[in-house]
């Protein structure tokens, strides 16, 4: 049900306007200033907001501009009772979807709404085709290795084939699995993801195949497992060189039977289900030292894609490295950097026993605590974020000690407050200035404002 939101300082003109809409079954809410219309929109998701041009404290434009700032997606429509032909271009350039003359004609704002919040579905429709079309297309890479996989992928994917993925921590064996689900037939099915390490061994039989209410203590309802979940799609098993030999027997009948029994139950359910596995261990070793069934993994490695750790596909760092850059410095609303090749071939020097997740951690590092351009000197710097680094705040002096920091996410946010709050002072907390100085939306900032509690004079 469509949530619209109305702001207009005239009562009778808010009341009519909800009658009408709340008659035809959308949930409406108002406000009487664009001010406090703002804040609405920034805490809430809207399907569509109407608009009043004129209006005291706030005008209408003004709230159109901030609003779509905050929310580039949201349908407005805006209302006037001193409508023009100018007025009603201004208000489409500025990105309204349209505009309607007051008293409102009760047919003409019902087509506008319909067709605003049309819009809107179709806006949001297409992101989702895009994020999942984009989802397929971040294995990037061009050394030998990775094309072979990209290859084997475009073979096996359009196949209900298992697959068992090897490889490191870290080296991307996660995509490959996204990559086989998306590309296959079941793609428009759930893609379902347990991690067996994750899971305790006294509930992973019921992760997986559900449970009967009262089959143990905690089971105080009826819940269905991964197996069902996935019905239809792809389950995809995590670091499945940790699961538990009596799971390992249970997860074989399920495969050579495509049946699944809850825990507790005694009926048998149906599963259409394409399994992918993935481990970090040498599952030869494994079974050599009986910690995983032979009969399993044979059922598991119809197909097996190894991938590769960094270190043996350096020559595709370069590309990683300007990928994540675009997508944090995208993520964090900040102008991207650059690479120097120097700073480049630096990082092709690491070791990187992280993999990939190392890599993306690290550039997400270098965007932070660097300058406009990263430099070797910064690689080297922040290369190993344990250790303690000495960094001068250039507005007092003091020296921030690292050793305080529980994880990088702390000190991220620590760094994002004080260069923010340095910025600010240096503006004389000039808002609209300081985020053209940062190069950020002045929404933004506010809500970065609020979100480390900064205030003027602290």
């Amino acid at each position: 049900m469509a949530k619209i939101l109305i702001i207009d300082d005239e009562r009778a003109i808010r009341n009519t306007l909800r009658e009408i809409l709340e008659y035809e079954d959308y949930t409406v809410e108002d406000i009487d200033n664009g001010v406090d219309g703002l804040e609405l929109i920034q805490k809430n998701d809207y399907d569509l907001v109407l608009c009043d041009i004129k209006m005291n404290r706030v005008d209408g434009m003004e709230v159109l501009t901030e609003g779509l700032a905050m929310k580039p997606d949201l349908p407005f429509i805006m209302i006037s009772g001193h409508g023009t032909v100018e007025t009603a271009i201004e208000a489409s350039k500025k990105g309204a979807f349209d505009f309607i003359s007051k008293p409102p004609d009760l047919n003409r704002l019902l087509i506008t709404v319909r067709n605003a919040l049309d819009r809107g579905s179709l806006v949001t429709e297409t992101k989702v085709l895009k994020r999942r079309v984009a989802k397929v297309r971040t294995m990037l890479g061009d050394s030998q290795s990775i094309s072979k996989i990209k290859e084997t992928i475009d073979r096996v994917a359009p196949t209900d084939a298992r697959v068992l993925i090897t490889g490191a921590n870290g080296s991307g064996k996660e995509l490959v699995a996204r990559w086989l689900h998306e590309k296959s037939h079941r793609s428009s099915s759930p893609l379902i993801e347990v991690n067996c390490a994750a899971i305790p061994s006294e509930l992973i039989e019921s992760e997986l195949f559900g449970h009967e209410k009262g089959s143990f203590t905690s089971a105080i309802k009826q819940r269905i497992g991964k197996f069902e979940a996935a019905n239809g799609g792809t389950l995809f098993l995590d670091e499945i060189g940790d699961m538990s030999a009596s799971t390992q027997a249970k997860v074989l009948r399920a495969l050579q039977e495509n049946k699944i029994t809850r825990v507790g139950g005694e009926k048998e359910i149906d599963v259409d289900v394409r399994v992918v596995a993935a481990t970090n261990k040498d599952l030869l070793k494994e079974i050599d030292a009986g910690n995983f069934r032979l009969d399993l993994y044979h059922r598991l490695s119809v197909i097996l894609i190894h991938v590769p750790p960094l270190t043996d596909r350096k020559d595709d760092i370069p590309l990683l490295a300007q990928n994540f850059l675009d997508e944090i410095c995208n993520d964090y609303g900040m102008p991207v950097k650059k690479i120097s090749d120097a700073a480049m071939e630096a990082l092709k020097a690491l070791p990187w026993t992280g993999n990939i997740r190392e890599l993306r951690n690290m550039i997400e590092r270098l965007i932070i605590l660097s300058d406009k351009i990263i430099t070797d000197n910064d690689v080297k710097i922040f290369a190993n974020p344990s250790s303690p680094v000495e960094v001068t705040n250039s507005n007092n002096g003091h020296q921030t000690d690292f050793d305080r920091f529980n994880n990088f996410q702390e000190y991220k946010d620590y760094a994002e407050r004080e260069y923010i709050k340095f910025k600010l002072e240096k503006n004389n907390w000039n808002v609209s200035k300081t985020a053209d100085d940062i190069d950020i939306q002045r929404s933004h900032l506010y809500s970065k404002i609020e979100k480390f509690g900064l205030k003027r004079g602290e």
